[in-house]
């Protein structure tokens, strides 16, 4: 009991140690030519080093393997049942219907170099590439992957070909190959590559290859080249029209500007103007300010006679379409074209009611309020 006793009160009196300092991580190491989400391994990786040396020295000398991959022109490559059934579960289910003496068995990849199924499996242990690896044999590791099942392969794979390693002469190669491999977003960047390169791409060699061994392809192609061209097209259309909905928009307001408030020389007959007046806000006047006075001295006003006039009377019949009370808009002719309005036939009102529709949609206002708290305002 005593040496109980004495123990307790030497624990109690005793300082407690230092916690020990937290682990590293475990990626916290630098190793030249690795890559990883599309970029250059820096101080980072989904193993250690250690753990990737250990997993590659196993697959390098071949310990105990138990599976013996046979590629083209006789090649040979040894692994390891339990890894690659780990690493793909098509492997797995080709290694437990294959047939083999004693504990090997085997398995057949051809059609791709034996150095891109060696860069393969390798990945299979590791989860690492080599950078000069993965730009050489890209499309084969694509495929691979896909067919065996290694969505983490088949990812930095298409990233690798979207950031660097796509161009206008294997964009056509790649594309039929990311439709292929059900690849969607690749394909989406090969196709947008093709729309927006189409000559260059046109006359590459995989654009002749593939005119021979896909035609149907190959027309699909040109039709989506063709809708994209009608859609630009449609596009700089409607830009130029909304121009020239804006255009008239500010016409409207300069318009109202000049003959309620008057601006520079041009106005009311009731304003007086200073030399040192402010300059205009309204990039419209300008223009408007030649046209109405045009329009005063003009001796061919008649509609249709003069083009100046004309479209001068337009504008003003546009601006009674917009102003919601004429009595005390300032704007000449506003009530005469309100009165004329009623008599218009049903074809020109359709058609004016569309413009000022398309004209207000345009510039993004409700109604035809904002004109009438302008001409509301006194002068």
């Amino acid at each position: 009991m005593k040496m109980d006793d004495a123990y307790e009160g030497s624990l109690s009196k005793s300082v407690a140690p230092a916690a020990p300092p937290l682990p590293g991580p475990a990626t916290s190491y630098h190793q030249k030519g690795l890559v990883m989400n599309g970029l250059p391994l820096r101080g980072y990786s989904c193993v250690s080093t250690a753990a990737k040396d250990l997993w590659e020295r196993l697959f390098d000398s071949g310990y105990k393997a138990d599976v013996t991959i046979y590629t083209d022109y006789n090649g040979i490559i040894y692994a390891h049942a339990n890894v690659l059934g780990m690493a793909s579960p098509v492997m797995k289910g080709m290694l437990n219907q294959s047939k083999g003496h004693g504990r090997w068995r085997s398995l057949s990849i051809h059609g791709v170099p034996q150095d891109a199924v060696r860069v393969f499996i390798r990945y299979l242990y590791s989860s690492c590439s080599e950078k000069a690896d993965m730009e050489d044999y890209v499309l084969h590791l694509l495929v691979l992957s896909h067919v065996f099942v290694v969505p983490q392969l088949k990812r930095e794979c298409e990233r690798q070909l979207e950031h660097g390693l796509l161009s206008t002469e294997n964009v056509v190669d790649i594309f039929q190959l990311a439709l292929l491999c059900d690849a969607p977003r690749l394909s989406l960047v090969c196709h947008r590559m093709i729309l927006k390169n189409f000559k260059v791409v046109s006359d590459s060699e995989g654009w002749k290859a593939m005119m021979q061994s896909h035609p149907v392809l190959e027309k699909e192609l040109v039709e989506s080249v063709l809708d994209e061209d009608h859609k630009q097209k449609e596009r700089i259309r409607k830009l130029k029209e909304r121009k020239i909905y804006l255009q008239l928009y500010e016409a409207m307001e300069a318009l109202v500007h000049i003959c309620r408030d008057g601006c520079k020389t041009i106005g009311p007959h009731d304003k007086d103007f200073k030399e040192d007046q402010a300059p205009c806000n309204y990039t419209a006047c300008k223009g408007l300010e030649l046209l109405v006075r045009h329009f005063a001295g003009c001796r061919l006003r008649i509609p249709g006679k003069c083009s100046h006039c004309k479209r001068m009377w337009q504008l003003l019949e546009l601006h009674s379409r917009l102003c919601d009370d004429s009595d005390v808009c300032r704007v000449p002719l506003c009530r005469n074209f309100k009165e004329r309005i009623k008599k218009q036939s049903k074809k020109d009102e359709i058609k004016w009611k569309k413009l000022v529709e398309k004209m207000l949609r345009t510039k993004r206002i409700g109604g035809a309020n904002f004109f009438s708290e302008e001409l509301a305002s006194p002068s």
